[in-house]
C-alpha cells in the first residue's frame, strides 16, 4: 500500500482518538522492526501537513543480547533524512533477561524493563507523548493472548495515560492492517532483530492459530477488529447483570 493511503488510515485514528495536540513533543519508540520505522516515517510525513503543530523525535533502546551487537546506523541515517533527532538508549536488559535471571518466558520482563527504559528517555527529553508501532493485527493478537492465556477480555488501548511518568502513550497505526505495512515497509531500512526468543513466543503461536483458522473464515481477522472497536455488539455476562432487574 502506497504511503498516501496508509498515513491516510492513521490520520483517522489520530482523529478519532484525538492523539496529537498542538505543542505536543512526541518520542517515536524505534526499535528497527518495520512496524516501527514505517510510524516514524508516516509520522515524520503527517507533521508537514497536520492541523496539529507538533515535535518529532525518536528513541532505540538497545537491549544489548549477549554476543550480538545491533548495528543501529540504518535508524540514524534514517532520521537524519527526515530530519527526526535520534537518541540511543543503551541498556543491559538482554544480559539481565537471559544470562543473569534466565528467564523461561522472558518477553514480559523484556518488555516491561524496555518500556522503562524507552519511558525515562522520553521524560529526559521533555516530550509529553510516546508513540508506539502496533498495528490492527497486534491488538487482535493480544486480544487473544489474553482470552487464551490469562482468561481475559482485553487488549492495549489506542491512548492511555501513563500514571508514573506523566507520559501520555498513543498508538497511530491501529487502523492499518499488517499486510498492508509489509509492502511499504520493504522500502525501508530495517534492523533485523538477534533476540534469541524472536520467532518463539507465545504472539507467534496465536498468528499462526489464526492464519489456520483464516483458511476455514478468511474474513475472521476482519470480524474481531469489528467486534473490539465496536462497543454496541458487546454482550457479555456484566451487561446482562445490570439489566437483571428491568427483565
Amino acid at each position: 500500500m502506497e504511503l498516501n493511503k496508509l498515513v491516510s488510515a492513521m490520520r483517522k485514528c489520530v482523529t478519532d482518538y484525538k492523539m496529537i495536540k498542538d505543542g505536543d513533543k512526541i518520542a517515536v519508540g524505534l526499535s528497527g522492526g518495520k512496524d516501527s520505522v514505517a510510524l516514524l516515517t508516516m509520522l515524520s510525513y503527517y507533521q508537514k501537513f497536520s492541523p496539529e503543530k507538533f515535535e518529532l523525535i525518536a528513541i532505540t533502546v538497545d537491549l544489548s543480547f549477549t554476543g550480538a551487537k545491533t548495528d543501529y546506523s540504518p535508524m540514524q541515517k534514517l532520521c537524519d533524512e527526515l530530519g527526526v533527532p535520534f537518541f540511543l538508549e543503551k541498556t543491559e536488559i538482554g544480559e539481565i533477561v537471559f544470562d543473569v535471571r534466565k528467564e523461561k518466558s522472558p518477553c514480559s520482563l523484556c518488555s516491561k524493563m524496555r518500556k522503562g527504559a524507552l519511558y525515562s528517555a522520553c521524560v529526559r527529553e521533555g516530550c509529553n507523548k510516546v508513540a508506539l508501532g502496533h498495528h490492527r493485527d497486534d491488538m487482535i493478537d493480544t486480544f487473544l493472548l489474553s482470552l487464551f492465556y490469562e482468561g481475559r477480555l482485553s487488549t492495549f488501548a489506542p491512548k492511555s495515560f501513563l500514571d508514573k511518568t506523566g507520559l501520555t502513550l498513543i498508538r497511530p497505526m491501529l487502523y492499518i492492517e499488517e499486510r498492508n505495512l509489509l509492502s511499504y515497509a520493504k522500502t525501508l531500512p530495517v534492523v533485523e532483530s538477534n533476540c534469541p526468543a524472536n520467532k518463539h513466543t507465545k504472539r507467534e503461536d496465536i498468528k499462526l492459530t489464526v492464519k489456520e483458522i483464516a483458511d476455514k473464515i478468511p474474513n475472521v481477522r476482519e470480524m474481531m477488529f469489528t467486534a473490539l472497536t465496536h462497543p454496541e455488539r458487546y454482550n457479555l455476562f456484566d451487561k446482562y447483570k445490570n439489566e437483571i432487574d428491568k427483565i
